[in-house]
């Protein structure tokens, strides 16, 4: 199924910061935000066992058992599996997301891939969602321990287990589509690759910004869009350094990041363009981009996205960032 048949609009709400992301969030600030969100119309949410181990499932499904089942799109992830066990979040050895969800739950989390894990994690995700369907769901995070092998392993669990299991729950109707769900180009590489099973899509978090596309760019996107598999694009902000944060790739920016920032801010305000309109414009303009999912845990901050979405912003900027060398002359911009 193409996403765009699927998906109820561009903007969706990617809830990682739901999970304690960075800092402990007040229940009540997170539901005031989900509840903006949903107030501005926004009906695609995508969530994960991995934000704060079950933490932003159980939090998304306090707005959503609210709301018609057939009024919103939902999506989630497999591939981690939330134990009763409990461990220190702070210690969690996670690779490049070391600490990220430190204030998450204290629940331990396992990787798998399988096809009993998979089986395992849907029923989990349903029971914290309390829902009783998902419409899409991610394979999430193959590449995470990138350097070295041990990815491959996981990648060829995956194709045996998580794959085979979501390919067969899609053609039985249980959900409605699947994908992975990751922040490396690789692992989407190499899925395209595959006579069967095949995605319906992905969700690429980080890998297709105003700060980082080149590399998608090259073969990834191109494959994509000719063989019509669309893209959700995850952390559109870059970690938040785009939206006036200092982090990058879940770490603090670097001096180098820190300035193309500067560049990218000065050139939008030479032509009276927010930084949050450029980051997402940019971001939808390619033809494989299906949505782009925000994150949030302020509800003034789902104001400003859905305004960012709609701002007209001339081609004149679009010229000076091509010129500037701050986009790829490969990038498809917005019209």
């Amino acid at each position: 199924m193409r996403l765009t048949t699927l998906l109820p609009g561009r903007l969706g709400f990617g809830t990682a910061p739901l999970g304690n992301m960075f800092r402990a969030i007040p229940d009540e600030e997170v539901q005031a935000t989900l509840q903006a969100a949903w107030d501005q119309g926004v009906r695609y949410y995508d969530t994960a066992p991995f934000y704060g181990a079950g933490l932003a499932e159980l939090r998304l499904g306090e707005l959503l058992s609210r709301q018609p089942r057939d009024t919103y799109v939902l999506s989630t992830k497999v591939g981690r599996v939330v134990l009763d066990e409990v461990e220190d979040p702070a210690a969690r050895e996670l690779g490049e997301k070391g600490g990220l969800f430190a204030h998450g739950r204290p629940n331990r989390m396992v990787d798998d891939y399988s096809a009993d894990a998979t089986l395992r994690s849907v029923e989990d995700s349903l029971k914290r969602l309390g829902t009783d369907r998902l419409d899409i769901v991610w394979v999430h995070d193959i590449a995470q321990d990138f350097h070295g092998d041990h990815w491959l392993h996981h990648f060829e669990t995956a194709r045996t287990g998580a794959f085979r299991v979501l390919s067969k729950l899609r053609d039985e109707g249980v959900i409605g589509a699947w994908g992975l769900g990751v922040n490396k180009a690789e692992p989407i590489e190499l899925t395209l690759d595959l006579d069967e099973p095949r995605p319906d899509g992905f969700l690429l978090a980080g890998r297709y910004t105003l700060l980082d596309h080149d590399r998608a760019l090259q073969r990834l996107l191109p494959t994509a869009a000719e063989r019509g598999v669309d893209m959700v694009v995850g952390g559109p902000y870059s970690s938040g350094v785009l939206a006036g944060g200092t982090h990058f790739e879940y770490q603090e920016a670097t001096p180098e990041i820190v300035e193309r920032v500067r560049r990218i801010r000065e050139t939008a305000e030479r032509h009276g363009v927010s930084v949050k309109a450029a980051a997402l414009q940019f971001s939808l303009a390619h033809p494989a981009s299906a949505a782009v999912i925000p994150g949030a845990t302020r509800p003034s901050r789902i104001a400003e996205d859905v305004a960012a979405l709609h701002e007209e912003v001339p081609t004149a900027f679009w010229a000076d960032l091509r010129a500037s060398g701050l986009v790829s002359a490969a990038a498809p911009l917005p019209a």
